[in-house]
């Protein structure tokens, strides 16, 4: 699906590609999360690294993508870097390597300590927000700063979903991208590429209690949701209308 003549959604995935950069752009892959909950107790199959892969496969070979940004969150603990996440890194770094892929990160809340890894690894790390070509990759655990010359602005972090219905009532959450405006300029949200992240429901949850302190100065609900999964991507119109179907 394309937004734009430059910007198309991957259908079925969260996944978007951005043509005059020859870029793939995720967000919150949060590497390494089935090793630190598993030190928290919580036992979980480990599925998120090759989940993560096996999109990015598919999207490289749809897109021919040279470039990989990822926007917030390659990792998963906030005070350290936890050995899971080192090893989960850099197979992630070799991954793309081998596939002679470059990546770039804009740092999330989540990415403390990355930076010492930043020359082994090759990667390229901004600092919160990164502005390319007109457009502003920033997470969104803060506001965006330069707002100068830029047409879209780009984010994750809040890993939007919606809840849905059947006809006999039964509920069903979909990962969706929110697209609308902040400014005067395109914004859009990006949904998790953790497999675990199964988002929260931007048409259930009242705006207010939304992570992102960007929706504290805008109207979500003019925002339209466009969901993704079983290999399809689908525009459900605006987040305020979804409030109202069940």
């Amino acid at each position: 699906m394309k937004l734009t003549e430059d910007v198309e959604l991957l259908d079925g995935m969260p996944v978007i590609f951005i043509k005059s950069l020859n870029a793939l752009v995720i967000a919150d892959p949060h590497l390494g999360y089935e090793g630190v909950m598993a030190k928290k107790g919580v036992l979980i199959p480990k599925a998120n690294l090759k989940h993560i892969c096996k999109i990015i496969e598919d999207a490289l070979k749809k897109t021919k993508a040279k470039t990989i940004i990822v926007d917030g969150d390659i990792k998963n603990e906030f005070s350290k870097v936890d050995e899971e996440e080192f090893n989960e890194l850099f197979d992630f770094m070799n991954f793309a390597k081998e596939r002679g892929v470059s990546l770039i990160l804009i740092k999330g809340n989540h990415d403390n300590f990355v930076d010492r890894y930043a020359e082994p690894f090759k990667l390229k790390i901004h600092q919160q927000e990164a502005k390319v070509n007109g457009y502003l990759f920033f997470h969104g655990e803060d506001m965006p700063k330069d707002l100068q010359d830029v047409k879209m602005l780009i984010m994750g972090h809040e890993h939007p979903a919606i809840a849905i219905f059947n006809k006999a009532g039964k509920r069903e959450k979909l990962r969706c991208f929110l697209y609308g405006e902040f400014k005067g300029r395109k914004l859009l949200v990006l949904p998790a590429i953790n497999y675990f992240a199964s988002g929260t429901e931007v048409n259930s949850v009242p705006q207010k209690e939304l992570l992102a302190p960007i929706f504290e100065h805008l109207d979500i609900d003019s925002m339209n949701a466009i969901a993704e999964g079983y290999g399809a991507t689908i525009d459900f119109g605006k987040v305020g209308v979804l409030r109202n179907v069940q």
